[in-house]
């Protein structure tokens, strides 16, 4: 049975070549990333888009940095007093949900005087208590014709007199008109209740028009989208426009900015193909602001040249990804790199791996190290922009260190297009960016409030899909 066993094995062993065999390692990596891929496509549609760490590999992330903590006597426990058990009954009150000043509608539900009568003596009864219900009524938006009337006046006795003194070319009777309010679209007979209805339900709620559209329509009103289209172009250019160039010249005379931009597609643009992507810019200001402003502007592109306009006049730190673009602007502007960006990198590195050999990989390493820039983020919270840079420079600082010591000792040993290998680039890359915000403590470990801010726009992109000219855009 043994040599019958040796024999299979023998027969096993092949001898291939050098070129062979390095084919062989070529389609091996390949596979790999395949898988990596596949995995993390999986991830995308299917997992959640959250980053947190799993809960089961917690205990491995705090050994790094919370040794001692995590070694350390548990503290005593509460003290707990025990009550007698009791079913709470949930009100469900209505007064929960509306605000203090909605307006109260009663309607008084009587008996008539026949169903009044005692059914015993037959006298009428009298009211001797009342029982109340609350219910909350939604009202849906509803349209209604408003017709502005404008009175003409004129004086009858003077009318008099110049009949009776008609040879008198000096007699006219004074005609007084009411003022007319001016219309928000001259010729048109939108209003701005109608008009800020059809914006909010577009850029707010994400209602196309052609919903908006059909949705009047059940209600038996006529309202095209083409006309509601040139409703909101001409209001937004004639009202909301001298606003927007306010706050412009308000935002680049701040110190610390925040950018990003996403994709969107016009189908009729000028020399490009519907299919190709447009852009649009966010630029916000950061945590230090007392107003926020919160800007967006499209482009037909990504070059840096947009950003370079828009912000000319700027001079501070921009806080951004990891887009090459930005690193193109002036001198003036420096720009702080996104250590959510640097951590995603790693935290895709980890989901591109097999759920039961995650755990003490180097990917899990690495996003460690970010954890830990966060946590420490999370506590200075609260602290003056001086103080948070002192607290920086003693807690966080050595992370950093470590962190970049790491990916040098390992960088060797990755493949560069494996999940790990881009995640370890695009930190080595991005190192002197992602340590500008130790420079100043107004300034932010990452980007996600530009993020934020862009998220509306993003989510409203998933209904509308596209511009249909660069001036809708």
């Amino acid at each position: 049975m043994k040599e019958q066993k040796n024999e299979t094995r023998t027969a096993e062993m092949v001898t291939i070549s050098r070129a062979e065999y390095d084919a062989l390692m070529e389609l091996k990596n390949q596979n790999e990333w395949l898988m990596e891929q596949l995995r993390l496509l999986k991830k995308k549609q299917f997992g959640s888009s959250s980053e947190r760490t799993a809960e089961q590999l917690d205990g491995q992330l705090s050994l790094l940095f919370n040794e001692a903590e995590a070694y350390a006597a548990p503290p005593a426990p509460k003290k707990v007093t025990q009550v007698a058990a009791h079913t709470r009954k949930q009100s469900g009150s209505v007064k929960d949900v509306v605000p203090e000043n909605i307006p109260v509608e009663v309607i008084e539900h009587r008996l008539s005087e026949e169903e009044r009568k005692c059914p015993q003596c037959g006298e009428t009864m009298q009211e001797i208590g009342k029982e109340v219900r609350e219910t909350l009524v939604l009202v849906p938006a509803k349209a209604v014709l408003r017709q502005d009337v404008y009175y003409t006046y004129a004086c009858k006795n003077c009318e008099k007199n110049e009949e009776t003194d008609a040879e008198k070319e000096d007699v006219s009777t004074p005609i007084v008109k009411t003022p007319r309010e001016p219309a928000v679209i001259p010729g048109s007979f939108a209003s701005p209740e109608a008009i800020a209805h059809i914006m909010t339900q577009k850029f707010v709620m994400a209602s196309p028009l052609y919903r908006q559209e059909q949705e009047w329509g059940r209600q038996g009103l006529k309202l095209s989208r083409q006309t509601m289209s040139n409703w909101v172009l001409r209001a937004a250019e004639d009202w909301l426009k001298p606003v927007y160039d306010v706050l412009h010249r308000r935002l680049v005379k701040r110190e610390v900015l925040h950018a990003d931009e996403t994709t969107l597609q016009v189908l009729r643009e000028p020399g490009k193909k519907a299919q190709t992507k447009s852009y649009m810019w966010l630029y916000r200001t950061s945590r230090d602001a007392e107003h926020p402003i919160v800007l967006y502007e499209y482009q037909p592109s990504r070059k840096s040249e947009h950003a370079a306009k828009f912000l000319e006049g700027f001079s501070g730190y921009l806080h951004a990804d990891g887009y090459q673009g930005y690193h193109k602007l002036p001198e003036d502007i420096q720009v702080v790199g996104c250590w959510a960006h640097a951590r995603r990198k790693f935290d895709e590195a980890l989901n591109a791996l097999p759920p039961d050999k995650r755990e003490g990989t180097a990917a899990l390493t690495g996003l460690d190290y970010c954890n830990q820039l966060f946590a420490w983020e999370e506590r200075f919270k609260g602290l003056s922009p001086e103080e948070r840079t002192k607290q920086r420079l003693k807690e966080e600082k050595p992370i950093l260190d470590a962190l970049l010591a790491w990916a040098d000792s390992i960088s060797g040993s990755v493949a560069p297009k494996s999940a790990l290998g881009k995640a370890l680039h695009y930190l080595r890359e991005q190192w002197p960016y992602l340590l500008r915000y130790l420079e100043d403590g107004r300034l932010e470990l990452s980007n996600n409030r530009a993020e934020r801010s862009i998220k509306p726009f993003v989510i409203g992109r998933k209904n509308f899909l596209f511009a249909n000219t660069p001036l809708g855009a």
